[in-house]
């Protein structure tokens, strides 16, 4: 298991958990990213990502990538 910040671009990820307080949990699982779904690294541009979660686009920070466990 790794955090999210350092799987491949371009390759297809399960989600494992989400760490942090629940807070931010919840930010999270309302942008789409739950356990058991698929993330996929689009591009990382000085530490933020370009995912695709739940057949849409998202950007984040690499502070909340690092929370995401693949």
């Amino acid at each position: 298991m790794m955090p999210l910040t350092l799987a491949a671009v371009g390759e297809e990820n399960r989600i494992r958990r989400l760490e942090g307080k629940p807070e931010v949990k919840r930010r999270l699982e309302d942008m789409g990213f739950t356990a058991g779904g698929s993330v996929t690294v689009l591009s990382a541009n000085n530490g933020n990502l370009i995912v695709r979660v739940r057949e849409s686009r998202v950007a984040i920070s690499r502070e909340m990538a690092g929370k995401i466990m693949v």
